[in-house]
């Protein structure tokens, strides 16, 4: 089951996962705007629903692929998405449209936590290292291109295509599973009947110290979530203000998912961020001030600059909250399962307090990325204490 050749297929998967799942919460409220008229307040609600749904969802779903198997997880996962989201292009309410997205969450909850672990079990710390640096750097680049054409698409196929092309893909990854099931099932006799393998490398570093760097992590990735989906639940109006057309806009306000990719490409070539807290304080302090830039930038110059440092900072966050996860866990299922509840969290807790804001401060335009970055702000608090705690 974790032979590399069959891991090469794992990775086909996921990338074909970050297309079709990219492609249709991202522009799900380009798609709610549109069709029914959400503004900022209406979006920021329904991200907020996102996210509970995922922190409720991703952590028992990484347990049930522990208990029941990978390839169990994800052929419910796919079939739930495939399922919803068929019925989603039938529907035309905006009630029938929110409860597909929840359902098509849930769905999602049982991919990613397995195939984070599918790619990182039977590695040695080198060989985690350089798995999730794959794993990386192949959900980030197909998340950047989804989201950089993904306006352009719609434009040019309508707004249905959000629906078909996903499920078109959610079928080939069925197709997919069932055949790396039959050949691990083949390959696991002759991987049985080898010779034992060379102990693996020790881990390098040992002891209470790794334990707080996954705290930490865990803190961090959230509250860079809180960021993420709160851009993502506003970059309509964004596109809006700054009179950009869905497409532009799809090119435009995708840039930071680049320069996330070029992150993780350096994270994953060079070590030296490992065990290394400063380099999470930085990134955490830079992508406080990067998300309020984003979201009030004046032109469409200064949006670029912003994204390009915000994209930059998050990937190391979510970097280390990957890495320590499946660096320091033998239950790679249910560790993946907690660094996407700890992901869903965030994509809650940063909506909804930003949607509050709107609610109770109407007349300050701006008082939604205040609010959230005053939420950031708490996030810095809490790792400097654990931080100092662990030392």
């Amino acid at each position: 089951m974790f032979s590399r050749r069959l891991k090469t297929g794992y990775f086909v998967l996921e990338g074909l996962n970050s297309f079709a799942t990219v492609y249709y919460f991202y522009y799900f409220y380009f798609f709610m705007q549109r069709e029914f008229g959400y503004g900022n307040q209406a979006n920021l609600l329904l991200a907020a629903a996102n996210g509970a749904v995922y922190a409720l969802m991703s952590w028992q779903c990484g347990r049930f692929a522990q208990r029941f198997g990978y390839f169990t997880a994800l052929k419910a996962g796919f079939l739930i998405m495939l399922t919803t989201l068929a019925i989603g292009s039938r529907v035309h309410t905006a009630g029938a449209h929110i409860l597909v997205m929840l359902i098509a969450v849930a769905g999602m909850c049982f991919t990613w936590p397995t195939l984070e672990a599918l790619v990182s079990e039977g590695e040695d710390f080198a060989g985690v290292q350089r798995m999730v640096g794959i794993y990386n750097m192949m959900w980030a680049s197909i998340t950047a291109l989804a989201y950089f054409i993904g306006g352009a698409i719609l434009e040019k196929f309508g707004p249905r295509s959000m629906f078909y092309v996903p499920v078109a893909i959610q079928c080939a990854q069925l197709g997919l599973t069932f055949w790396l099931e039959s050949q691990a099932r083949r390959a696991a006799p002759a991987t049985a009947s080898n010779s034992p393998a060379s102990p693996p490398a020790p881990q390098p570093h040992p002891g209470a110290r790794t334990k707080v760097f996954l705290r930490l992590a865990w803190l961090a990735n959230p509250f860079a979530y809180i960021a993420i989906q709160t851009l993502l639940a506003v970059m309509p109006d964004v596109a809006r203000r700054l009179e950009l057309s869905t497409m532009v806009a799809g090119f435009c306000c995708s840039l930071w998912c680049f320069s996330r990719l070029a992150a993780f490409f350096v994270l994953w070539r060079w070590n030296g961020w490992h065990y290394r807290f400063r380099w999470l304080l930085l990134s955490y302090l830079a992508l406080v001030g990067t998300f309020a830039a984003t979201l009030m930038a004046p032109n469409l110059a200064a949006l670029v600059v912003a994204e390009l440092v915000f994209g930059s900072v998050a990937g190391l966050i979510y970097y280390s909250s990957l890495f320590y996860s499946m660096d320091l866990g033998d239950t790679k299922g249910e560790h993946g399962g907690i660094h996407e509840a700890a992901i869903g969290l965030g994509n809650f807790a940063g909506p909804a307090v930003g949607a509050a804001s709107l609610y109770l401060l109407p007349q300050y335009a701006n008082s939604g990325a205040l609010a959230v970055s005053g939420l950031l702000v708490l996030g810095l608090g809490g790792l400097l204490a654990i931080w100092r705690r662990g030392m």
